[in-house]
């Protein structure tokens, strides 16, 4: 029998209520998501409307929430905390739990004012050896170092030594960052607990503590599907949303921000509400095939999105961007020894890739997912109260749906 841990149950306390989620928690009940609000998203969803629908790829929380002194925590103990905790750990596997198969991947950074761990390595190379790991930015390199323990323990790494990718987004607003550090067994349970399908929104994962354009923010995702004409790929999107000012905010081009938002209650840190000075992670996942070139080029497109609906990437915003394919399995061939050591000559790795002119479809895939992961991880999060008895608010669904249909109301196309 499995450790209740394992299992993505939900614990609830006497004393406090702590969640502990992974990505198997699919929801018995409806959870309405941005097209369920009628916002008229362009663009064909694959059958989840997320990064899983390209094939192999899973997702795995870790989602750690307690209002009192005690937390139980990804093995299933119980640790003392101080103040509240509002915090977690994402995972994204491009080939599930097969770490021994290494995928052309690329890089880009909107805006630096942030950290992803292991992308010297990724960019030199050109591939993604593991999972993508997101979180708080306090224990990014907790996470990296329970990566490692990961892959020693299963044998996850071609290589004597591993660079694990791990960016952050800061959750100070609402998690008390000094009173518990998420550990090896949180980030151990996101890996293991990843999985194909459904995945879960807004207040889980690294995205517990986060906000989004005023709002509460956290995870999203979605994908899309192009016609066999242009190929019959899919391109999907995780994001980590923490970023941008309500008064920028945009949703199929209404100004939703500056209609729905309440008045600031962070003008102390945040300035005035025009100040965009948070950050959003960006992971893009195709099963087209393309090179690690391409793949960086790939990831430029998401910064369109994020235009979409108002992010302008300040200077306090570390918006960063990571991409992979599934395709080309193999390509990253193990390393062996060769020349005079060696009576063979090193193996030759076989690729496929799509010519740079077939990639417009693929781009506009990566900007429309992109907009609508965003969008789903404002909808997808719940009111949070956090430090200090902060509360920040969450996208009103009935005003949002309200506002698609006066604006935007259903036309034959």
């Amino acid at each position: 029998m499995k450790p209740f841990w394992q299992t993505g149950t939900i614990l609830l306390c006497v004393a406090a209520w702590t969640l502990l989620v992974g990505a198997q928690m699919i929801g018995a009940q409806k959870v309405e998501r941005a097209r369920d609000l009628g916002v008229p998203f362009e663009g064909t969803p694959g059958s989840y409307d997320a990064i899983t629908d390209v094939p192999g790829v899973q997702v795995g929380y870790t989602t750690l929430i307690s209002s009192s002194d005690k937390l139980t925590t990804g093995d299933g103990s119980t640790v003392a905390v101080t103040g509240p905790v509002r915090t977690g750990v994402t995972a994204i596997l491009p080939r599930g739990k097969n770490f021994h198969d290494p995928v052309f991947a690329g890089f880009f950074s909107q805006n630096g004012n942030g950290e992803m761990t292991g992308i010297h390595w990724l960019q030199e190379s050109g591939f993604l050896e593991g999972p993508v790991m997101i979180t708080s930015t306090d224990v990014v390199g907790t996470v990296r170092d329970a990566v490692i323990g990961w892959e020693i323990e299963h044998h996850g790494t071609e290589y004597p030594w591993s660079l694990p990718i791990v960016a952050e987004t800061w959750d100070g607003f609402h998690n008390g960052l000094n009173g518990y550090s998420l550990s090896t067994a949180d980030t151990w349970h996101a890996i293991d607990t990843a999985a194909f399908g459904t995945v879960t929104e807004g207040d889980v994962g690294g995205g517990t503590g986060m906000e989004c354009f005023g709002f509460k923010g956290g995870s999203g995702t979605a994908s899309r599907v192009l016609p066999a004409s242009e190929g019959g790929y899919t391109v999907g999107v995780f994001v980590q949303c923490n970023t941008g000012s309500p008064v920028d905010l945009r949703i199929a081009g209404v100004p939703v921000g500056q209609i729905l938002h309440q008045r600031s209650i962070f003008a102390s840190v945040y300035g005035p509400a025009r100040t965009d000075m948070g950050s959003i992670i960006i992971v893009i996942a195709t099963n087209a095939p393309l090179d690690s070139t391409q793949m960086d080029r790939l990831c430029k497109r998401a910064t369109l999105g994020l235009g979409r609906v108002g992010g302008t990437s300040g200077d306090g915003s570390g918006d960063i961007f990571v991409s992979f394919s599934t395709a080309n399995p193999g390509a990253a061939v193990p390393p062996q020894r060769f020349g005079r050591s060696s009576a063979s000559p090193p193996p030759l790795a076989h690729i496929t890739m799509l010519p740079n002119w077939a990639m417009n479809p693929i781009f506009n895939a990566t900007i429309q997912a992109t907009e609508e992961a965003i969008v789903n991880a404002m909808v997808g999060a719940k009111t949070i109260t956090g430090n200090d008895g902060k509360v920040r608010n969450a996208l009103p669904h009935d005003a949002l749906r309200r506002l698609m249909r006066e604006k935007y109301p259903p036309t034959a196309w």
